[in-house]
């Protein structure tokens, strides 16, 4: 094999590995919990010793926060995917409730891991690699709640939804999102369609202008 050769099977053997160790992380933390979870599970289920982690990670929390990263970045995506060419705000908004919740069983932990520690991106971390990845992920948590009130004042602007500060509206919405995942199990009794149902409608009550009743005359 050439050098070049073996500097690119060499990358890409990096990038493979650090991907498993990012779903053993997922698996452990979503279901025990990322303070009940040892490093070296994580290791052991990978097949790699504890020592060879920090090659990928210097630490646990490091782990955490690039998992926390990567779900807010396609959290994003998926809102600019779903909601990218629909002009009807109402149409848009239920666009973009479905795609928060088109997910795969670890794409579901991974939520829950987002949801469960998102108090860690207000304090600033001592490692520089630590405080690059809360800096990139308070940056998307800005980037999307930007996106999700921009559709708010779209519906205002058309006078389809209330006219309510479009940030506190989006922060609301977003609120009662993510919550699910608090407490959603893919084996529970609950689908994530019956969720996208219920979330919707209690979404679009929340920000839709209400239509004026008939009344009779005496």
């Amino acid at each position: 094999m050439s050098t070049k050769a073996g500097e690119v099977a060499s990358r890409e053997s990096a990038r493979s590995k650090r991907k498993v160790i990012l779903d053993a992380a997922i698996d452990h933390f979503g279901a025990v919990g990322f303070e009940h979870t040892k490093w070296a599970t994580v290791a052991d289920q990978v097949g790699i010793g504890q020592t060879a982690l920090y090659h990928y990670f210097e630490s646990k929390s490091h782990c955490l926060l690039t998992i926390m990263r990567m779900q807010l970045d396609s959290s994003l995506a998926g809102f600019r995917e779903a909601t990218s060419g629909v002009a009807d705000p109402t149409r848009a908004l239920k666009a973009a409730i479905a795609s928060a919740y088109e997910a795969t069983e670890r794409e579901a932990l991974q939520r829950r891991i987002l949801h469960n520690h998102m108090d860690l991106l207000s304090t600033p971390r001592q490692s520089k690699r630590e405080e690059a990845e809360r800096q990139a992920c308070r940056e998307l948590v800005r980037d999307i709640e930007a996106e999700w009130a921009e559709l708010i004042r779209r519906g205002i602007d058309k006078g389809v939804f209330l006219d309510r500060d479009p940030v506190v509206t989006a922060r609301l919405v977003l609120g009662l999102v993510v919550s699910v995942w608090r407490w959603y199990r893919s084996d529970g009794s609950t689908s994530l369609d019956e969720i996208t149902e219920v979330i919707t409608d209690s979404c679009l009550r929340m920000v839709r202008v209400r239509a004026p009743r008939n009344t009779r005359k005496s």
